[in-house]
């Protein structure tokens, strides 16, 4: 594997996944769990789906409009509705479960933002959205996707760095701390094809800093990943 050569501000950390979807040649450089931020709501509405469709039906309208500004605007509002209808972090560790995250649990005390999540187990929930799922059917799959490609122009950095496609970013100040944890996990395609992208950082010392680092890194992983195939 070729390292991965991105500068981290001091104080700062971060992990990356990169997965080719065509062969699933994957590769994660750096390790650990972070709080979740804002990229947990492709996790909540993955479980709203899957919900739906154990129940035979779909999603009703308020389901959809709320769906709509939780991906493409991270309305937290919508979002804390929707994570009271999936039924909160048990409900989400379900849904989890069933689509092979491992190291991913929900935030607690109704904190949807703090749930704990890692790089492999973003790119693990990307595999379900953007190739074959044998837990998500197409419709599901093609929605969310949709909603991902529809987020609002303010909102396009991040993993876009390396390339178009489709995206979910989190950022949220630590109180304590006053540092950052800036997030973004999606699709980019490039010269060499689409690649699922999953990049968490934390600790720098704003958000258009923990932006830089991100996109620095997408662009870096996908870089070092062609190197080392």
């Amino acid at each position: 594997m070729e390292p991965l050569r991105v500068e981290v501000p001091e104080g700062a950390r971060l992990s990356v996944g990169v997965l080719d979807p065509r062969s699933g040649r994957s590769a994660v450089y750096g390790d650990g769990s972070y709080d979740a931020a804002s990229v947990v709501k492709v996790g909540i509405l993955a479980a709203l789906l899957l919900g739906a469709q154990d129940a035979g039906r779909d999603l009703t309208s308020a389901e959809r409009e709320r769906a709509a500004r939780m991906i493409g605007r991270s309305d937290n509002d919508s979002a804390t509705a929707l994570w009271h209808g999936i039924g909160g972090a048990p409900g989400l560790d379900a849904a989890h479960r069933r689509l092979g995250l491992t190291a991913t649990v929900g935030g607690p005390d109704g904190y949807w933002g703090l749930t704990r999540t890692t790089a492999q187990d973003q790119l693990t929930l990307l595999q379900h959205v953007f190739t074959p799922s044998p837990v998500l059917t197409p419709a599901s799959r093609a929605y969310l996707a949709a909603l991902m490609a529809s987020v609002v122009p303010e909102q396009r950095w991040g993993v876009s760095a390396a390339g178009p496609g489709a995206l979910k970013n989190g950022w949220f100040p630590r109180d304590a701390t006053g540092r950052w944890v800036v997030h973004s996990i999606g699709r980019a395609s490039g010269p060499d094809g689409a690649r699922l992208l999953a990049v968490l950082t934390e600790g720098t010392a704003g958000r258009t800093e923990g932006v830089a680092l991100v996109e620095r890194a997408a662009c870096a992983a996908v870089r070092a990943f062609a190197g080392s195939a």
